[in-house]
C-alpha cells in the first residue's frame, strides 16, 4: 500500500529505472516536463493527479480498477490511517 507521496514517487522512480529510462524520457512518454518527473519522484505532494497517474500508467504500475473499488468505509478509531495528518 502506497501511503505517501513520497512512497509513490519511488515506485515510480523504481519503475523507471528498470526501464532503464532518463527523467527527460518518461517526461517526453508523458507529455509533460522534466521538472514535473523529477518533482513527482522526490514526493513533492502538490504534484498533479492526473500527470502522476499518467505516469504511473506509463511506466507500468497498475493502479487497479477503481470503478471495482468498495464503497468508502467509515474510519474507525483503531484504523489502518494513524500515519495520515490530523487537522482539527
Amino acid at each position: 500500500m502506497i501511503r505517501s507521496a513520497a512512497e509513490f514517487g519511488a515506485l515510480v522512480r523504481e519503475h523507471r529505472k528498470k526501464l532503464g529510462w532518463t527523467q527527460t524520457q518518461l517526461a517526453e512518454r508523458c507529455g509533460t516536463g522534466e521538472r514535473f518527473i523529477v518533482d513527482l519522484e522526490n514526493g513533492k505532494p502538490g504534484c498533479h493527479l492526473e500527470k502522476s497517474l499518467i505516469a504511473a500508467r506509463t511506466v507500468g504500475i497498475d493502479l487497479g480498477d477503481l470503478k471495482s473499488a468498495s464503497p468508502p468505509v467509515a474510519p474507525e478509531a483503531d484504523d489502518d490511517l494513524g500515519f495520515l495528518p490530523r487537522f482539527s
